[in-house]
């Protein structure tokens, strides 16, 4: 499951080279919320993610947060932690009891890499759509332009009063959705840069694995 977070934030930022035609009304508050969390010192994330597999009728749900400032993030997860400083990453899985570290590539642009640029990345290889504004939030979907992507569509549901994230809805062409339901949001917080560094000293009896 930690690995299929990370493919539906990763898929919230593909690359293209071609621009989307777009929907003003879902632009302006595409950009609004962009600027809204790029102008935080960070992003804090409660969240709890549901996989739901129609086709072999198989729900899942999982608990976790995740910060995110600038090009770093820490995200915990029930069985195991990310720490990543925008250069080095620490994934700690505490019942095997190690470590494995690996440093990033500096032409990768997954969310991996370049966490920050999931507030953004909506600029460029997506056609974006306002569905409908509620009373309170908004929500708008975003379309792959490229045809051959494995999933349908992105759909954001976003708060109005604090252009805050609510929801974040993967489709994919398999017949599987995966949501990611916001259940705290905070732009508030000023993490210390050693939060996002692993530190040995409270992880007795650790292995290290070191891949740099």
């Amino acid at each position: 499951m930690k690995q299929t977070i990370l493919i539906l934030l990763a898929a919230f930022f593909l690359n293209s080279s071609v621009s989307g035609q777009n929907d003003p009304a879902a632009i302006k508050i595409l950009d609004k919320f962009s600027s809204t969390a790029l102008s935080a010192p960070s992003v804090s994330m409660r969240f709890r993610f549901i996989s739901v597999d129609n086709t072999e009728n198989r729900h899942d749900t999982l608990p976790g947060s995740i910060v995110i400032s600038n090009n770093k993030y820490k995200l915990e997860l029930p069985d195991n932690s990310i720490w990543f400083n925008g250069e080095v990453s620490w994934n700690y899985l505490p019942a095997e009891k190690e470590v494995t570290i690996t440093k990033s590539d500096r032409k990768d642009d997954s969310f991996q890499s370049r966490p920050s640029a999931i507030f953004s990345m909506y600029k460029k290889g997506y056609k974006s759509l306002l569905i409908e504004e509620r009373r309170d939030s908004y929500i708008i979907d975003l379309y792959p332009e490229d045809l051959k992507s494995d999933f349908i569509r992105v759909r954001l549901s976003i708060g109005k009063s604090l252009m805050n994230l609510i929801s974040l809805e993967y489709k994919k062409k398999d017949g599987v959705t995966m949501t990611f339901f916001v259940e705290e949001y905070n732009l508030k917080t000023k993490p210390d840069p050693s939060f996002f560094i692993f530190s040995p000293e409270k992880y007795k009896g650790v292995e290290v694995i070191d891949m740099r």
